[in-house]
């Protein structure tokens, strides 16, 4: 892993944080199959390949962040050769839970552990507070974040159609901080 400094973030990264690549290339997708009949319904996530590779756009705009990063319990950056390369943000909700609802690094910077810092450093930060619970949220189109939560330990705790602006499947995953 490439030397990196963890800290809060501050009013002047943000012009880089909303800059970095927002995307993801994937070449497998989670598909969720559904079936019911009167005493059941069913629900299956199945990892499947691509014919070819697609980009992901993330189901945010990052513009946004500007107006809406200070109203995050907790704004993580990631700070390598004195530029920010990834960041972090984290709700804390009424059942005590710390919610990630962004996780973004660079592109010529992932697959380096960045991103499992910033994971883990939350994840710190959660147990600190007393909070029971991380949740982690993505796009069930995105398998590199889906393949980093099971990696974590993290376990998949369900899902919620339509749940992004973009009309993407969001799939939740969890672990616990004690």
């Amino acid at each position: 892993m490439p030397e990196i400094e963890i800290r809060p973030a501050i009013s002047s990264d943000l012009t880089a944080l909303i800059k970095l690549e927002h995307y993801v290339d994937t070449t497998h997708v989670w598909q969720m199959d559904v079936s019911s009949d009167l005493e059941q319904i069913e629900v299956k996530f199945r990892e499947i390949r691509l014919p070819r590779a697609v980009r992901l756009e993330y189901p945010r705009n990052a513009r946004d962040m500007a107006d809406t990063w200070t109203r995050k319990h907790l704004f993580l950056t990631a700070i390598h050769q004195s530029q920010p390369v990834a960041y972090l943000a984290i709700e804390i909700e009424q059942t005590q839970t710390a919610r990630v609802t962004d996780l973004v690094v660079s592109e010529k910077m992932r697959r380096q552990g960045i991103a499992s810092a910033l994971l883990i450093a939350a994840r710190e930060w959660a147990k600190q507070r007393g909070l029971k619970k991380i949740i982690l949220e993505m796009q069930a189109k995105n398998h590199s974040a889906i393949q980093l939560a099971k990696k974590l330990g993290y376990e998949f705790c369900g899902f919620c159609d339509d749940y992004f602006a973009n009309h993407d499947i969001g799939v939740f995953f969890i672990a616990f901080t004690k």
